[in-house]
């Protein structure tokens, strides 16, 4: 009797952490990102009046909130990659290029075709006045229309 126990037991938590996994959900993101202003706010406050100690720790919570964050976003882009990640097959009249953020691209590559315009539902930031997201392949480039500046790259966007 106390074997079938045990055995009962050893199989209820292997298979219990598999059953408590949740997905990750736009609150949870929103929380995290929540967390992270006010873990930075506290390492202000700990450069202003703090200790090294009380630097030191403030600096390792906001790290580990960062880390939290950027798991919790993989998670929730795996979690919807049909939904909001997937796009119909992109043809360019062009090859790819690995760009780099600084460079400048001729306005081939970021023409109307190319611009991304959903970006609120791929949940990217808001673009600024003269910035636009273009897709290039698999990647997503934030670029200056006026200058043709790549601003920032997120490589692998589209799967």
């Amino acid at each position: 009797m106390k074997k079938q126990i045990f055995a009962i037991l050893a199989a209820a938590t292997v298979l219990a952490p598999v059953a408590v996994q949740a997905k990750t959900s736009p609150q949870e993101l929103r929380r995290d990102v929540r967390e992270i202003r006010e873990e930075r706010q506290d390492l202000r406050q700990a450069h202003r009046n703090g200790t090294r100690t009380e630097i030191r720790d403030a600096r390792q919570e906001y790290r580990e909130a960062r880390q939290e964050y950027r798991e919790d976003k993989h998670d929730y882009r795996q979690d919807h990659r049909r939904a909001h990640y997937r796009t119909a097959r992109f043809q360019a009249p062009f090859r790819y290029n690995s760009w780099n953020a600084g460079v400048r691209i001729s306005p081939q590559y970021y023409g109307s075709r190319y611009i991304v315009n959903n970006y609120a539902s791929q949940r990217l930031p808001r673009p600024y006045w003269n910035q636009r997201y273009v897709r290039h392949y698999n990647d997503l480039l934030l670029v200056n229309i006026r200058s043709g500046h790549v601003i920032k790259v997120y490589r692998g966007f589209y799967w």
